[in-house]
């Protein structure tokens, strides 16, 4: 199945969206679009405190390659968080109506000619979706009486200039989330609702299974969105008052270390609303509330430590609770994970919603059931299987002339569309068709001992090996428990080589992440997928990589790697350091194969290259500031993953252009860890007998000694200079008068200090671009080319420099670079 970023289509559409990139509202005003700018794709809004953006976008961004869709995914105007490094949408704006027009380019936001914020199709000139408010006493052809803003607390509003009156806001219509200071509740005057929907998957942000809303009563209602429609939890200010509810959630919440203190819950009531709310003391934290896919409402805060969002307060408990969530004909466990499971000879009805949180398609047959009626008679070979100690499913049939259990049995076996009976406490009852809301006793909230026995075809609960009645003979049993103590042994064996060899970097990942496993391919099936090796993407001194797709249809990129005395010295590098770490900014290690001399490693398929391709090649695409500036700080933010978050400091030795990848969305990934070294946390340096490329290598790696993870920091500052300027690190350039030494990161640095940054940015920009930006990332990039590796920053410190959470003063020309400036200058004056 192709990547989720839909791999060349999808690519090939956001690229003829950036060919002469327009001076959006995203560098002209920040957090505002006004009547005469648009926003395209790859523009975006950012609030003042830079904490939230506004933009275009395709879901799915960290989604395992296994998983993608076969179709396109659509493209979604939403809002998120912007310093976060696992892409997090808290608002949808078209959620039910995604871009799909191939000419993705003609479609920009704009205020509409009623003064409405709408996402206008330029060709059609038709409105694609509109926040739909009547704004008054608008007169005139230009729009001059409207803005949209986003706030610094993630709420996007319509905003009347005249009267500074607010039109329309986001928090009014949530998706599944509600961000801090956002109203939940009604309006007693209008009648109008605030309702959060849940999202149907992991990659479609359509309106899903399960809906909270306040009611007329007071009473706050977690239900099933699709009919039939169920309560399952409720929160009522009847029998308590809010207070008292307010008071017990804060004492709950005071319990857990993450979030003590952590938010302060409000109730409001009044004669025009009702509504509950919560604000957050600490405004650096990130923290949102959640109806999640199986209708969980659920707190979540961000780990600077994991790196990943925690679920620090769920309501219902039980996962399990929610009616239905794992679909018919599955039993739902709230202590296992994943906690949908089939019931016995049933299987996934699909393998794709499942791994995309999408359980409730259920479980189908493996078998059909054998049971016909004829003439009044009914014929059935078909058994019963228990399922002890859940829940009955829900809407039984009581049946009232059964006394006994067979009786009960012999009831649902005369009906060709009975499913399933329970005989418990003396009372039988029957289900006809699917089988919904099973659940386990987990000790949560459920402790229930009934047992359900569901109807199979006798010849799969056989083939399952459920009520086998032949007994096996002593010596099978003596062989089986042989070979089964051998094989177990091999298994422990290998997992503590496995384990020894490969685990240098695992960190806790949420549910809907899937595993961080890597597969094993063999070397038939690779050729296969890439048709022989016939199209290469490219090469270096280690191999060459080519373009594959999969039995699944996933599109790949498999590195063949060759050169006898290096690879398996590189080979296990590259697997050691990328096999089990997980980061947006990071290219995903998919498998590997190792037979006899041949060594392959197999990556998810970048649609848009390297950067390389982009900044000096002939390419018809112009990266606008906003996707320079994006992978600016996606790159950084990779680097920091790998020197400061990993179990083992892992330094890349090789950071370039051609390193740093883009998928469909231009997210930056860093990739090739051909030449990584490892530094164990009570160690500083490592010697190791790699060079990375020449015009990225920092001073004192060419001296020879031991090396930091401020290597990637030098080369981080030189690509840094490439990205802003477009053009090489090269020493020489052309002028029409002569030929001289002209090293550009000592023009750069010395404009820089004459604070003459304009001139520095690539030219095809046009004058569109960031002044605040490029002159903070200009200041990094001399920062981070120190000659002396102590004066240069940690990834971390250059992080929340290019965010704006630290501030940084003018670094000094460094010395090496000032005296190639001296010698210049000498040449230039003999």
């Amino acid at each position: 199945m192709p990547p989720l970023h839909s791999i060349l289509l999808g690519g090939l559409l956001l690229i003829s969206s950036l060919n002469t990139p327009p001076c959006s509202a995203a560098t002209a005003n920040g957090d505002t679009l006004v009547g005469s700018e648009a926003l395209a794709i790859g523009d975006k809004l950012i609030s003042r405190n830079g904490k939230f953006a506004l933009g275009f976008f395709q879901p799915g961004s960290g989604i395992s390659k296994s998983v993608h869709n076969t179709t396109t995914p659509g493209w979604y105007l939403g809002i998120w968080f912007n310093r976060i490094p696992v892409f997090t949408v808290v608002w949808v704006g078209n959620r039910e109506k995604p871009i799909s027009d191939p000419n993705i380019n003609v479609t920009h936001l704009k205020i509409s000619r009623d003064g409405n914020l709408a996402i206008l199709n330029n060709d059609t000139k038709s409105i694609i979706w509109s926040t739909h408010i009547l704004v008054k006493n608008w007169t005139g052809t230009n729009i001059t009486n409207t803005s949209a803003i986003l706030s610094n607390d993630g709420n996007l509003a319509i905003i009347a200039l005249t009267t500074q009156q607010m039109l329309w806001q986001s928090f009014d219509y949530p998706t599944n989330v509600m961000l801090p200071g956002a109203k939940f509740g009604r309006n007693k005057v209008t009648g109008f609702y605030h309702q959060a929907i849940t999202t149907k998957s992991l990659v479609d942000p359509g309106p899903g299974s399960y809906s909270i809303q306040l009611d007329p009563n007071g009473v706050v209602l977690l239900r099933r969105h699709k009919a039939p429609s169920v309560v399952y939890w409720s929160w009522s200010s009847g029998n308590s008052s809010p207070d008292t509810l307010l008071t017990i959630l804060k004492e709950v919440l005071d319990l857990d270390p993450r979030t003590r203190g952590l938010i302060n819950p409000e109730y409001v009531e009044n004669n025009e609303e009702e509504y509950y709310t919560y604000t957050s003391p600490d405004k650096s934290s990130s923290i949102f509330a959640l109806i999640d896919i199986t209708g969980q409402l659920k707190l979540m805060v961000w780990s600077q430590a994991t790196q990943s969002w925690q679920s620090s307060y769920a309501q219902p408990a039980d996962p399990c609770t929610p009616y239905a969530t794992c679909g018919p004909f599955t039993v739902c466990n709230g202590n296992a994970r994943p906690f949908c499971d089939c019931m016995v000879s049933f299987s996934q009805k699909s393998l794709l919603d499942w791994e995309l949180g999408d359980r409730t398609g259920g479980c189908v047959r493996n078998t059909p059931l054998d049971c016909t009626r004829k003439n009044n008679m009914t014929s059935s070979t078909d058994m019963f299987h228990p399922i002890v100690h859940v829940v009955v499913p829900h809407d039984p049939q009581s049946i009232a002339g059964a006394s006994t259990q067979s009786e009960c049995e012999e009831t649902c076996l005369n009906d060709c569309s009975c499913t399933a009976y329970s005989y418990n406490n003396s009372r039988c009852a029957v289900w006809h068709g699917d089988l919904l809301h099973v659940n386990k006793n987990d000790g949560i909230d459920n402790n229930s001992e009934d047992v359900v026995y569901i109807r199979l075809a006798a010849n799969g609960l056989q083939s399952f090996g459920v009520n086998n009645k032949r007994k096996p003979t002593l010596g099978v049993i003596v062989t089986t428990a042989s070979i089964l103590s051998c094989l177990i042994l091999m298994l422990m064996i290998s997992l503590f080589i496995w384990r020894n060899k490969f685990n240098r970097c695992v960190v806790p990942l949420q549910d809907s992440q899937g595993s961080a496993g890597i597969t094993t391919f063999r070397y038939t099936d690779l050729s296969r997928a890439t048709k022989n090796f016939s199209q290469m993407l490219g090469g270096g001194g280690f191999g060459s990589v080519y373009k594959g797709v999969l039995s699944d249809s996933t599109a790949v990129a498999v590195k063949r790697l060759h050169g006898a005395r290096q690879e398996d010295k590189q080979f296990r590098a590259e697997v050691s350091s990328i096999g089990l770490i997980q980061h947006i900014n990071l290219v995903k290690l998919i498998g590997f194969c190792c037979e006899r001399d041949k060594r392959l490693l197999v990556y998810e398929h970048m649609s848009n290259g390297s950067l390389e391709t982009h900044l000096f090649k002939r390419n018809p695409t112009v990266l606008n500031w906003s996707i320079r500036y994006q992978i600016i700080v996606g790159v950084a933010r990779g680097l920091s993953y790998l020197h400061q978050s990993c179990r083992e400091c892992i330094i890349h030795c090789d950071i370039k252009p051609e390193n740093i990848l883009l998928d469909a969305s231009f997210a930056p990934k860093i990739a090739d860890f051909g030449m990584a070294a490892f530094v164990g946390r009570d160690f500083s340096r490592i010697l190791t007998t790699f060079r990375g490329t020449v015009g990225y290598l920092a001073p004192e790696w060419l001296s020879g000694v031991a090396v930091t993870p401020k290597v990637d920091v030098y080369s981080f500052g030189m690509v840094l200079m490439e990205i802003i300027s477009g053009r090489r690190n090269s020493p020489e350039e052309y002028t029409s008068n002569s030929y001289h030494v002209a090293y550009f990161p000592v023009q750069a640095i010395s404009k820089l200090h004459k604070g003459d940054v304009r001139s520095l940015v690539d030219p095809q920009l046009n004058g569109c671009f960031d002044l605040e930006e490029a002159e903070r990332a200009c200041k990094v990039a001399c920062w981070c080319i120190q000659d002396n590796e102590f004066e240069r920053p940690t990834m971390g410190e250059v992080v929340r420099v290019l965010e704006g959470l630290q501030e940084l003063n003018m670094p000094p020309m460094p010395r090496l670079l000032a005296a190639i400036t001296d010698h210049s200058d000498e040449s230039s004056n003999s």
